[in-house]
């Protein structure tokens, strides 16, 4: 493994890896809301950490993975962009992410993951909604077209 893949955990809990082995994109440093955090992120900047855009066609496959788990209304632009730039280096890096989302996602594409401070998921999912009211499912929404009560996330699958 030559790089990491550093999503905003890195920078918000802190990390020992070395900053010229680290690959970022531009929109984490806009989830960085500490002082500590940007700092943090300076400071590996300037020690050698690469901020790279993410591909698009690579996005769109992204995407097109996230809409199979289901996940892709959890994932933010950063996430995309953060499984974007893994998956380009895909034979080369680990992602280091503390989001489930992110870790579902990625295990699909077949991206190595490591997190940061929290645990690693078990089994990959792939979810479904479920009406509170009349307890249909969809694959989708968030509320119910049928009764008009929200719609609630609910494990389909391990896959």
């Amino acid at each position: 493994m030559d790089y990491y893949i550093a999503d905003s955990a890195v920078f918000i809990m802190g990390s020992e890896i070395q900053p010229q082995r680290i690959i970022t994109v531009p929109s984490v440093i806009v989830e960085l809301k500490s002082n500590e955090s940007s700092l943090r992120f300076e400071l590996s900047r300037e020690s050698g950490t690469r901020v790279e855009m993410p591909d698009e066609y690579l996005r769109e496959k992204v995407l097109s993975a996230s809409t199979r788990t289901r996940d892709c209304e959890e994932l933010s632009a950063t996430d995309i962009d953060i499984l974007a730039k893994a998956l380009e280096y895909k034979d080369s890096s680990v992602l280091l992410t503390d989001d489930y989302a992110v870790q579902n996602v990625a295990r699909v594409m077949g991206i190595e993951v490591r997190p940061v401070v929290q645990k690693k998921i078990k089994d990959v999912l792939v979810w479904q909604k479920q009406c509170t009211g009349c307890y249909r499912l969809y694959d989708e929404g968030d509320v119910c077209p049928v009764c008009g009560s929200s719609l609630k996330k609910k494990r389909k699958r391990k896959i």
